[in-house]
């Protein structure tokens, strides 16, 4: 896991009823869309959204690895902080963690990681381009984002 304190609040989200199961619980495959809520509006408030990459370099960014360790359950309604960060920055290949707590008392509910190998358009492994580089590189902290609709 990456330092904590390197984790920022990217986004918040409500759980919405057909993200439950039958238990009233958040489904658990749903954490993996959280991450990538998480994931995109981590490279958009790093200038990077993850379309105008791939649109102006032709480059790719799919999941090679993930992991998600549940901690406790959201049920619907709640409202979640999402927190993302890069651990580590390869030629060809960035891993992002996140931590997903409840709102507003905090408590860890899910935390993770997923691997991400850069590929061209031919779906060849390749190095990421500079300006994305430069742009995960940066550490200017955004402003936290609005409260969930209906708070």
């Amino acid at each position: 896991m990456s330092n904590p304190a390197s984790l920022r609040e990217v986004a918040r989200v409500r759980v919405i009823y057909g993200d439950t199961d039958q238990m009233g619980m958040v489904y658990y495959g749903n954490y993996l869309r959280y991450f990538e809520i998480a994931r995109t509006e981590f490279l958009r408030q790093a200038g990077a959204t993850y379309r105008a990459f791939s649109e102006a370099s032709g480059h790719k960014l799919p999941v090679v690895e993930a992991c998600v360790r549940y901690r406790q359950s959201a049920r619907y309604d709640d409202e979640m902080a999402l927190f993302a960060a890069i651990a580590k920055l390869g030629g060809a290949s960035a891993r992002f963690e996140y931590e997903i707590r409840r709102l507003p008392d905090g408590a860890l509910l899910v935390d993770g990681h997923t691997l991400h190998a850069c590929i061209d358009a031919a779906g060849k492994v390749s190095r990421i381009p500079r300006s994305l580089r430069d742009a995960l590189s940066a550490t200017a902290a955004p402003p936290p984002p609005a409260p969930a609709p209906g708070r």
